[in-house]
């Protein structure tokens, strides 16, 4: 998350100096929700980078804070919930008071802890205040099973210990993560996974907003959004979230996968760092990804419960930009783009990230390969299905034999094939521009490909060591 600011910190140093500009107080919950409100009557934007979720989940989300409820996101892996959870910090504002020093981020006009109120008493309005960006007020933790009390909520500080304190002084206290992001929020990913020891630790958090250590007379009032994630199938099977902890979350909200294929495309758009990588994977490229991650998906050969993640797809298409980027350094190629022969190297990249069915041990790939093939097929049928494709196919109907391959240089495919009538409006389709020998590579080599897939021409595959060759005849 970014610490960049938009307005500086504001001036004030002393409780008296924020007294004297007219400060108000407001719990957390109250801040995101007048925040929330401001951000829903101006039409801003609530959840910067959230794709899919704008009539489904979001509102679902923006009532619970509304309403000042702590939520659980349910949902399989990769389908953003902690990416919206992490959005949520944007809902705070920019700058708040601290006691300056504060271990547990005391608001100067009611401190807490019992270093900050006795320095409150002796200093008055000459408090020292310091400031906290919203960035800084936003803490999260991956549940696993060895995480401890002492790590979410706090334990006896040896150390202090050791300097000549009694155990009983409540300032030997080392808080945990939860009193650390006081008057911010945390987040719990996978929460099932925390024993369920420790999730007795939350239940006060959550009901009277204070923490327990170790038995010490110590009664410290948070002021604290409290937000979980859980996959379903954990929430059920390997872990659970004890009754009594979910019964706490005033909110549990289902997510899910993109429902559109639109959505599908704009989250690869946006989350694959095909441009880092210095290379063009034309639309159509991005669109076989798309409903290649939807296919295995919905496939019966997969395990549903576990999910494809959106990472799935995003992988696939930084994989295809990957083998553009190889081809040019190796042939010396000046523009990098991907074409149909990158799409075959995906499958084993991606192969770790499904769960199959035990029924389909040792198919695995010859499964997605099948999957990918339909999902070539489909996205040439929509956009080069009503196509005139003539001018191709005359070629091989005069004995044309093309041979394409990973690292044949688009210039070179281009020479092979010669001249074809209609490859500009081929390329237009396509919603290229033509303009670089590597995008007329790219529409040819798909337009093949579709031939063949709609059993227009064949293809002889031929493994060479490197990277395969395809040779495409009638």
């Amino acid at each position: 998350m970014s610490l960049t600011t938009n307005e500086p910190a504001p001036a004030d140093t002393t409780v008296g100096a924020l007294r004297a500009d007219g400060h108000v107080q407001r719990s957390v919950k109250a801040e995101i929700r007048h925040n929330l409100l401001e951000r829903l009557r101006s039409g801003r934007p609530r959840f910067p980078g959230m794709v899919g979720f704008e009539d489904t989940v979001l509102p679902h989300v923006e009532r619970a804070l509304l309403a000042g409820h702590d939520m659980v996101l349910l949902g399989e892996r990769g389908q953003g919930k902690t990416r919206l959870i992490r959005t949520l910090a944007g809902l705070l504002d920019e700058w708040t008071p601290v006691v300056a020093g504060c271990e547990i981020n005391d608001h100067p006009y009611a401190p807490v802890c019992v270093r900050c109120r006795r320095l409150a008493a002796e200093l008055g309005d000459e408090l020292p205040v310091t400031w906290r960006h919203r960035d800084e007020r936003f803490g999260e933790k991956l549940a696993t099973p060895d995480t401890s009390v002492g790590d979410l909520i706090g334990d006896v500080d040896p150390i202090k210990v050791a300097e000549g304190r009694t155990l009983g002084d409540p300032e030997t206290v080392h808080f945990g993560l939860v009193p650390r992001t006081n008057r911010g929020i945390f987040a719990i990913n996978e929460l099932p996974d925390l024993a369920e020891r420790i999730q007795v630790s939350l239940l006060n958090v959550l009901e009277e907003r204070d923490v327990q250590i170790r038995g010490y007379a110590l009664r410290l009032p948070l002021d604290v959004l409290l937000v979980a994630s859980a996959n379903p199938e954990d929430y059920t099977n390997r872990g659970r979230i004890i009754t009594p902890l979910k019964d706490r979350f005033g909110a549990e909200i289902r997510t899910h996968y993109p429902l559109a294929l639109d959505d599908e495309l704009d989250l690869i758009r946006q989350e694959a760092a095909v441009a880092e990588l210095g290379a063009e994977v034309p639309d159509h490229l991005l669109e076989v990804m798309a409903r290649f991650t939807r296919l295995v998906r919905d496939s019966t050969a997969v395990d549903a419960r576990s999910g494809v993640s959106a990472r799935f797809a995003i992988a696939g298409a930084e994989t295809v930009a990957a083998g553009a980027v190889r081809r040019a350094a190796l042939t010396g190629e000046q523009d990098a783009v991907a074409r149909v022969c990158d799409l075959p190297a995906v499958v084993p990249t991606l192969m770790g990230k499904v769960e199959f069915e035990v029924s389909e041990e040792g198919r695995e790939q010859e499964v997605l390969e099948h999957l990918l093939r339909r999902a070539t097929a489909e996205t040439f049928r929509r956009t080069l299905g009503g196509a005139d494709l003539s001018g191709l196919l005359d070629k091989f109907d005069q004995g044309a034999v093309v041979e394409s391959g990973e690292l044949v240089p688009a210039a070179e495919l281009l020479r092979r094939v010669g001249q074809v009538p209609g490859l500009a409006k081929i390329v237009q389709r396509l919603g290229m521009s033509g303009e670089s020998p590597g995008q007329a590579a790219a529409a040819l080599e798909f337009a093949l490909e579709g031939l063949f897939l709609t059993r227009r021409l064949s293809k002889d595959v031929t493994p060479d060591g490197q990277g395969g060759t395809a040779t495409y005849r009638t």
